[in-house]
């Protein structure tokens, strides 16, 4: 039987945070983190890798505090790296490989470069990098796919969701009505989150903290950055400025793949991830 939601969802106290989490398998740890949409969840990101990637490594996906059945968080507390090494502290991980997508991306670099020590491979899809490439990037702010994330924030009804979700994906067949329903539903089970994420955006700032790139130059951990060809959300360029900078990495550039590698190429993302941590 398949592995479900509830089969697999958890929660723990760490130092700050109460945290959901989603886990399975034995073996290396895998952490998984999602990205930042409306209705983003470990569950909702990577439901289709958790399963095929338990069956090599004990595998960990987390709600980030602010999103899913994690704490809220405000831009005052928001600390993604701690949360994530906190995470790691209070299950006894020494040492773990990081998966992120598009803002879960930022932050497994970010933790890579703050705590080398803690993470034995970096895996990305669809980061942004900083300072923000401009050659295909629009010159006016945010992105075609980021403008739709924002306003399905202000007004997450399924329709927006449909719209958002069909902007993610180059294979409109992804975009199904479940999907949207779902995460419209679970972005409007958590309004403070909404919130807190809207109050962000007015302020100001990054989401996240960024891994300044000349620290990123001198990483030596393996990166594996995995980028969808037809992004409209964060384009290819961010990670092919973070393949020229960071030493021991390799890009895999997929050719009909929008923002969600592991949902549109699941068996191609999961053979891939399986390959690089077992033989780097």
């Amino acid at each position: 039987m398949p592995l479900t939601k509830n089969q697999a969802s958890r929660d723990i106290q760490t130092r700050d945070w109460k945290l959901r989490y989603y886990e399975a398998g034995d073996g290396h740890p895998l952490i998984l983190i999602h990205g930042s949409g409306p209705g983003a969840t470990g569950w909702s990101n990577f439901s289709g890798n958790i399963e095929a990637l338990a069956r090599h490594f004990h595998v960990y996906a987390l709600d980030m505090p602010g999103w899913g059945e994690s704490d809220p968080c405000t831009k005052e507390t928001l600390d993604h790296v701690g949360a994530t090494v906190q995470f790691m502290d209070a299950l006894g991980i020494e040492k773990a490989a990081l998966i992120g997508n598009s803002m879960g991306g930022i932050v497994t670099l970010a933790v890579a470069v703050d705590h080398p020590d803690r993470v034995s491979h970096v895996i990305t899809m669809g980061p942004g990098a900083n300072p923000m490439p401009r050659l295909f990037g629009p010159g006016d702010g945010p992105t075609e796919g980021l403008k739709y994330l924002q306003q399905a924030y202000r007004t997450p009804t399924p329709e927006a969701m449909q719209a958002l979700v069909n902007i993610m994906v180059y294979d409109k067949n992804f975009a199904t009505p479940e999907l949207c329903k779902a995460r419209s539903d679970a972005a409007l089970a958590r309004p403070e989150h909404l919130a807190n994420f809207l109050d962000m955006l007015a302020k100001g700032g990054p989401i996240n903290r960024w891994a300044p790139m000349e620290q990123l130059m001198k990483m030596k951990i393996p990166a594996l950055l995995i980028h969808g060809r037809d992004d409209r959300v964060v384009h290819f360029e961010h990670s092919l400025v973070l393949n020229a900078h960071i030493p021991n990495s390799r890009l895999v550039l997929m050719n009909r793949c929008g923002h969600w590698a592991m949902i549109e190429h699941a068996d191609e993302f999961n053979r891939l991830v399986t390959d690089f941590v077992l033989n780097n």
